[in-house]
């Protein structure tokens, strides 16, 4: 029986069923739906926006009335966290998988190097776009990365980076901002001459190589989160949502 926290309804942009966790839309997509959808929005008119939430950035959204808002303008939207998952089985309907943002960007690159598809990085420290850049350069030769950002720039240089990224005119604009700040921005920024933005958080700290993915035993028990945890101990305080979210999804049950 469907609950307040969770129901159904028909993406009309995309048509798959939109499955809402507390109030925040999921598409019930696999990893390969998920990149033919990428791939369609490429071959479209219009900047198509995709974002990737996770428990933390659900319960962010429960207290932020235009960060919610903002999560349910997306054209794409994928559960980035087993927790996420893991919620709708105790809810229904269930979603299909996860869909880790990083593997889902680096399957798109996969298919669209060699073309004349573009690329832009936005966020990170300084220097971590450029090593991204460069990384995913080798590992996806013919991959055209044309341009790149750090995340450090105040409101004075906003101008700038704007200008910049409607003249390169890139397909994809990928944004790490941190979570709520980068898809913000891309809600406030969505008219940027782009066909897809997606908020990517650390992947691109994973591109660079200064943050290393969980080992592959980790990702396949859905205990990514656990190894972030033990390898970056000062996330414990943003890990304490976790349980809360799942005392919340329960509550709703009742």
């Amino acid at each position: 029986m469907l609950t307040a926290s969770i129901s159904c309804i028909i993406n009309p942009v995309n048509h798959f069923m939109r499955v809402k966790i507390l109030n925040v839309p999921f598409d019930n997509v696999t990893r390969a739906e998920a990149l033919g959808r990428l791939l369609q929005f490429l071959e479209q008119d219009g900047n198509h926006i995709l974002y990737t939430p996770n428990p933390e950035m659900i319960m962010a959204a429960e207290s932020d009335a235009e960060f919610m808002t903002v999560l349910n303008s997306a054209d794409l939207v994928v559960p980035d966290g087993i927790g996420v998952v893991l919620a709708s089985w105790i809810t229904r309907p269930r979603l299909k998988e996860r869909v880790a943002g990083c593997d889902l960007i680096f399957a798109l690159f996969d298919v669209i190097k060699d073309t004349n598809k573009t690329v832009y990085l936005l966020g990170g420290k300084p220097g971590v776009t450029e090593l991204a850049a460069e990384n995913m350069r080798k590992k996806y030769p013919g991959l055209n990365i044309i341009g790149c950002r750090d995340g450090y720039f105040t409101k004075d240089d906003e101008p700038q980076v704007l200008d910049e990224i409607t003249r390169l005119k890139p397909d994809i604009l990928l944004v790490g901002l941190g979570m709520v700040q980068q898809e913000k921005w891309i809600y406030h920024n969505r008219t940027l001459p782009a066909r897809l933005t997606a908020g990517v958080g650390g992947s691109l700290d994973v591109m660079s190589g200064t943050v290393k993915r969980a080992p592959a035993v980790f990702q396949k028990m859905g205990l990514e989160w656990f190894y972030r945890l033990i390898s970056q101990p000062t996330r414990a305080r943003r890990m304490l949502q976790l349980p809360i979210f799942a005392v919340k999804v329960l509550a709703q049950q009742k």
